[in-house]
């Protein structure tokens, strides 16, 4: 005959946990504060209609109304947006794409296009010290 083990025989579940984007407290999902803020150097891998904004866990509300508001005192940057979608077009696929397939793949037009690498090349040049 068949024996059915009860629940107490099995191991427990792990409970899925999160960490505080402010204090790196861990605590589990299930008390986590969450919201999307806007940030231009957000680009998912993904989930491409959440480009431009930024996923923040908080472990209370008081933490995440900290994190928020330093987003609202970051600029938004079209060009590094559009330059993290090119970023990831080109890492994704060939590294050399013609303008229009470029535009095909990331939803931008030529002057977007233009303005995104010329924004990359400067913070390039910042970096390197060799700004003019």
């Amino acid at each position: 005959m068949w024996k059915r083990k009860g629940r107490k025989d099995r191991a427990p579940r792990p409970v899925p946990m999160e960490l505080c984007d402010l204090c790196a407290r861990v605590f589990p999902q299930d008390e986590s504060v969450t919201g999307y803020v806007p940030d231009s150097s957000a680009v998912q891998a993904a989930q491409e209609r959440f480009d431009g904004l930024r996923l923040i866990t908080a472990c209370s509300d008081g933490h995440f109304d900290v994190i928020k508001e330093g987003y609202t005192h970051r600029p938004f940057v079209e060009e590094e947006l559009w330059a993290g979608k090119l970023t990831r077009v080109l890492a994704e696929g060939p590294p050399a794409l013609s303008m229009d397939q470029l535009g095909c793949r990331t939803g931008l037009q030529e002057p977007q296009i233009r303005a995104a690498i010329a924004w990359h090349n400067e913070r390039l040049r910042e970096q390197q010290g060799t700004d003019p």
